[in-house]
């Protein structure tokens, strides 16, 4: 079946700042300097938080590709033979900032070296000797593999990144390492969704449902706000695309409530504005399948007055795609009140 469009938000990829900060120091001040943006002027961005797993905000993306040429430099077999461990870490970054590259560019060889180096870096890193180093590595192979399954619509890949989180949580614990674990079952839950979308699978979906609500149990407005809206707005979409497949009118308003708590974190925690109309795009995109799925006139009616007025007050907030959807979403809701008024 063909699912409707709704927009995933992305939290913060703290392991790919980490391996930017930790880099630093390999290149001159002068290359770190000229990648380092303007803040002087504040400019909208209505794709922050929107771009994929790879997004990063402190630096231009120009640095990237200093950061891949220091660092596979730097990974030498003496490196590897004096100290494995420190190998490791570094094959880690060089895997980050690979598939931060591979996202930007689209360019699946990225991908798949940064995959390499994940690979890499578990030939050293044991479960049982450095258990939260090999996890934080199944993380990350797992993270590159999602993106990489997503951007060719390959379920296999998926399937490998389901496995690679699985193992992550073998030693993440929500009591010992919990933002670990968080981070993990949200990028559980986001491929359990886009492998559920690929197989049509139901039970896919709840799956992706259940990762999400592990994820929310340990999430505050307070310290992670934007973690914790895009949580509750993907956990949105995965139940409305339930929902849709079901034809269940009740899991759809379970989505609509998702996206309401992602709509008041996000207002009262005061993030960019257009993170709260995303949310809101997708909470009446909900209400759409809902009154096609009930052939609900008044609903119908009430859906194309928001998205009338969505386009009216925050067209400036909205990607262009975006706003063309709501566009769409409209027109379609006044054609479906006019044909059952009719």
């Amino acid at each position: 079946m063909k699912y409707s469009n709704n927009y995933l938000l992305y939290p913060v990829n703290r392991v790919l700042e980490r391996a930017i900060a930790s880099s630093l120091g390999m290149l001159s001040k002068e290359l770190v300097t000229a990648s380092t943006p303007d803040t002087q002027v504040t400019v909208a961005d209505n794709f922050l938080f929107a771009r994929g797993n790879y997004e990063q905000h402190s630096y231009s993306s120009n640095i990237f590709e200093n950061l891949r040429d220091a660092l596979e430099a730097a990974l030498t077999d003496d490196y590897r033979n004096q100290e494995p461990l420190a190998w490791a870490e570094t094959q880690n970054r060089l895997g980050n900032i690979l598939a931060a590259l591979g996202q930007q560019q689209r360019d699946v060889n990225l991908f798949a070296k940064a995959i390499q180096c994940f690979n890499n870096a578990l030939e050293e890193f044991n479960q049982e000797v450095s258990p939260l180093d090999w996890a934080t590595t199944q993380s990350n192979l797992g993270t590159a593999l999602q993106a990489l399954g997503r951007q060719e619509s390959d379920a296999k890949l998926l399937n490998k990144a389901v496995d690679a989180y699985t193992a992550a949580l073998l030693e993440y614990s929500r009591k010992e390492t919990p933002e670990e674990w968080m981070y993990s079952m949200h990028q559980l839950g986001a491929t359990l969704h886009t492998q559920g979308k690929l197989l049509k699978g139901n039970r896919t979906f709840q799956k992706s449902i259940v990762a999400y609500k592990n994820a929310l149990a340990v999430l505050d407005a307070d310290n992670y706000a934007i973690e914790l809206t895009a949580t509750h707005n993907n956990r949105g979409v995965v139940l409305q695309h339930l929902g849709e497949s079901e034809e269940n009118p009740e899991r759809l308003e379970e989505a609509v409530k998702s996206y309401d708590k992602a709509i008041t974190v996000s207002m009262e925690q005061q993030l960019p504005i257009h993170l709260a109309v995303i949310c809101r795009v997708n909470k009446f995109t909900a209400r759409s399948v809902q009154a096609e799925l009930t052939k609900d006139v008044r609903l119908a009616d009430e859906v194309a007055d928001e998205f009338e007025i969505i386009i009216e007050c925050f067209s400036h907030a909205l990607q262009p795609l975006c706003l063309k959807h709501c566009q769409e979403q409209m027109d379609k809701m006044r054609k479906l009140a006019e044909v059952s008024a009719a």
